[in-house]
């Protein structure tokens, strides 16, 4: 019998390597395509997994911290906390959405990447890059806004497609299938 708490602490370390690999390579082949204020993140297609099973809870948040460590040179330690909150609240009002749906899709769930990152991190980048430690409504709704654009970019183009395929092959709804 196979441990179930292995299992998923598997499941979580993959979805993180996963999350930090993809971003740190698209940052490479493309230079702030993932880490500036107007970024498509393609990682974030990775967080529709929290919408079917809580190891990616985990697994989403140190994959972000992992990947935000990578950029400590342009965008410092804030982005490492914050933008790692953001990922980690995501990720949970996300699981907590997992079964509002429109049309069968998980709209709900979907824009919350979008939300907490064009909140949380919007607030970072006024508050630390822009306004030079001073808030600013104005910069915050612009900067919060094209974080939250850049999400639902990747997240409508990539990650609605992504839940059907997962919803269509069924491959998260054995439990202890790994990945």
């Amino acid at each position: 019998m196979r441990n179930k708490h292995l299992i998923h602490l598997t499941q979580a370390a993959i979805i993180a390597a996963m999350y930090a690999v993809l971003t740190i390579g698209q940052n490479m082949l493309l230079p702030g395509s993932a880490s500036m204020a107007v970024q498509f993140r393609v990682a974030e297609v990775l967080t529709v997994l929290a919408i079917y099973t809580p190891v990616a809870i985990p697994g989403l948040t140190i994959g972000c911290v992992i990947a935000n460590i990578s950029s400590v040179a342009t965008l410092g330690v804030y982005d490492m906390v914050f933008g790692s909150i953001a990922s980690l609240l995501a990720a949970l009002t996300m699981y907590g959405l997992r079964n509002v749906r429109f049309k069968t899709l998980p709209l709900a769930a979907i824009l919350m990447p979008a939300l907490w990152n064009g909140l949380i991190v919007g607030f970072e980048i006024d508050f630390f890059f822009v306004g030079n430690l001073s808030f600013n409504f104005v910069d915050f709704l612009v900067q919060g806004g094209l974080v939250a654009l850049g999400e639902l970019a990747v997240l409508i183009v990539l990650g609605l497609p992504f839940c059907k395929v997962v919803e269509k092959t069924g491959v998260l709804q054995k439990e202890d299938k790994i990945l």
